[in-house]
């Protein structure tokens, strides 16, 4: 029959529609999620439930009234407009409980009335005619209507809903809590907070070599210090613990001409380099620079690996 594949399409419309207003609570709940206080989420979850139980129903009700036209009309319009017009409405036998809704809703018109919509366009026999929408199709139209509607009062009149600024708030949020959850997944997700001095062999002569590659222009290849301070004394400018040196190193000094190597460098070895560098301490090489910063004594300060304090004691900048 006929009216198959018109129940499959609506039914698979219904499955469709149902599918994707799960998914648009679902993907809504995790953009809104990291901003607090948006919108009350019981109100939300309410307004998505009432919108999912409006479509059904209206989904339903439209798969009923079509249902209804086609078991309605056939044998009352063959009698009434000709099988060729039964054929272009595509309706099939039925009770005559929805006969007038069916006519008002086609506007169908008979045969014998064709010339008053006839538009005067004929070509190899075929004329144009005035013919009125198929209801479905402008049900759907009034649907669109009403809904960018609602969704306009929503989204942008009520404030009820997030706004655009605040959807890329709550995105930037979720991408950077889902970088920080790589991160962690990473061996070498090291920060300034948990860095600890490596003793290694192998870090320290990896460490020597970025040491080499990046750092020994300003600081002098045995760190007696250049352009740079001196890194074979106790003092230190920015302090003098593995935290201190890993942040300066992954921050930088832009005021002082000490550039941010975090773009440059992973966290692992900026851990390497500075573990190095702290190897250097005691050295005496030559041609060292006059002391800079402060004092720093190990046994006043934090154990390596915490996050880092006021590691000053002596204050001999000079």
């Amino acid at each position: 029959m006929k009216q198959k594949p018109i129940i499959t399409i609506a039914l698979n419309l219904a499955a469709l529609l149902w599918s994707s207003s799960l998914f648009a609570q679902e993907a809504a709940a995790e953009a809104t999620a990291p901003i607090p206080n948006i919108f009350n989420q019981a109100y939300s979850n309410i307004l998505v439930v009432l919108t999912i139980l409006v479509l059904l129903l209206v989904i339903f009700a439209g798969i009923n009234l079509v249902w209804a036209l086609i078991e309605s009309q056939r044998m009352k319009l063959l009698d009434r407009y000709g099988p060729e017009v039964l054929e272009k409405a595509n309706l099939s036998a039925g009770g005559s409980l929805w006969s007038s809704i069916s006519e008002k809703a086609w506007k169908l018109v008979p045969k014998d009335k064709e010339q008053d919509i006839d538009l005067g366009h004929e070509y190899d026999g075929i004329r144009e005619l005035d013919n009125s929408l198929p209801p479905w199709w402008l049900w759907l139209f009034y649907g669109t209507i009403i809904w960018s509607a609602v969704y306009l009062w929503y989204y942008h009149i009520s404030d009820k809903g997030p706004d655009q600024h605040q959807e890329y708030v709550a995105a930037m949020e979720m991408g950077e809590a889902e970088k920080a959850k790589f991160l962690a997944t990473q061996a070498d997700a090291i920060d300034e907070k948990t860095v600890t001095l490596a003793s290694a062999e192998k870090d320290l002569a990896e460490g020597k070599e970025i040491y080499t590659a990046n750092c020994l222009v300003c600081h002098g290849a045995q760190g007696e210090g250049g352009v740079g301070p001196n890194f074979t004394d106790k003092y230190w400018l920015h302090g003098g613990s593995i935290n201190d040196l890993f942040k300066t190193i992954k921050y930088g000094v832009p005021e002082k001409g000490m550039i941010s190597w975090k773009s440059q460098l992973r966290p692992g070895a900026m851990q390497k380099v500075a573990s190095y560098i702290l190897s250097m301490q005691g050295t005496n090489p030559p041609n060292q620079k006059a002391p800079q910063g402060d004092l720093y004594d190990p046994a006043a300060s934090p154990a390596q690996g915490t996050s880092p304090a006021d590691t000053t004691a002596v204050n001999t900048t000079k």
